[in-house]
């Protein structure tokens, strides 16, 4: 099937059209929600956007612009960019550092290096943690992050949680929590692709640690919990795709840490995205192939 109607997509490097959502209540107000990288706004390049539409006849109508990243930039990496909804109804989504590691995720007064959260209409819910900071990005829900790809809802607990690539080694599984700053670049577990040292330090006071690292990195992309009886003692478990070594990793989790992982799908090709469909099997998004069922023998 073919959509028409979507907005003009700024594409260049990793930009594109990253994520496509359904509101939890789709069925009654018919809202989705994608994520794409646009050209509107300040300066020349692009930026990470999220827009909420409806479907009506393959062709997306009553189209709204929600959030957009400033200043655009030309560089083309880091745009992110996935989208969650929690329980309460709140909008998560996630925007890459865009490749300005030293100027971004460390300032809450500027887009990028971030999760954010928003009401599902675009406004900003009157708790964010920082509503009453001058200057501040309001819908900042969290910061300090390099470019998450990654994003899932916790079946059992409701938390948020996140995967981010690192450099050279350093992905990362977060749980994502309010105000919480997550240390890139300032505290990480990788090194330049070059081999040399942008940070001296894994560890600061008011920073927080990953739930687990990578090393070497798999370059994750796509991250769903397995919640359905079509597994069997894998239900629970944390499915990360790779983009690296074109796999998808089962992660076991016990007491907040991963205790096994295992390689399933193993050269399959490079995993974009992981999802657990409405009849309970996971389907994962392959490039260049399309998108595959998981079945255990």
């Amino acid at each position: 099937v073919n959509i028409e109607g979507l907005p003009e997509i700024y594409v260049r490097g990793q930009g594109g059209l990253m994520d496509v959502v359904l509101h939890p209540n789709y069925k009654e107000n018919g809202w989705l929600y994608i994520s794409y990288s646009s050209s509107d706004e300040n300066g020349s390049g692009g930026n990470t956007t999220i827009m909420r539409a409806k479907l009506k006849n393959n062709q997306l109508v009553e189209k709204q612009v929600l959030y957009k990243a400033n200043p655009n930039s030309t560089r083309g990496q880091h745009f992110g960019s996935r989208i969650v909804f929690d329980r309460d109804g709140y909008l998560y989504f996630t925007i890459g550092d865009r490749g300005d590691r030293d100027v971004n995720p460390q300032d809450i007064t500027r887009d990028c290096g971030k999760v954010y959260r928003l009401n599902d209409d675009g406004t900003i819910p009157n708790d964010n943690p920082f509503v009453d900071v001058v200057n501040a990005k309001k819908a900042i829900f969290s910061y300090g992050h390099r470019n998450p790809q990654g994003m899932t809802l916790h079946p059992k607990t409701g938390e948020i949680w996140t995967h981010e690539h690192g450099p050279k080694g350093g992905d990362e599984i977060n749980i994502i929590n309010m105000g919480k700053n997550y240390g890139w670049p300032v505290i990480s577990y990788g090194v330049n692709y070059s081999g040399t040292k942008f940070t001296d330090i894994t560890h600061k006071e008011g920073m927080e640690q990953p739930l687990h690292y990578w090393d070497p990195s798999i370059a994750p992309s796509g991250m769903a919990f397995i919640n359905s009886n079509k597994y069997g003692d894998w239900n629970g478990n944390l499915l990360v795709g790779s983009l690296k070594f074109q796999y998808l990793d089962r992660c076991v989790i016990k007491d907040k840490k991963v205790v096994k992982e295992e390689r399933l799908l193993d050269g399959v090709g490079r995993v974009r995205s992981v999802e657990q469909g409405p009849d309970g099997y996971i389907y994962v998004g392959v490039e260049n192939v399309g998108i595959v069922k998981l079945l255990r023998q």
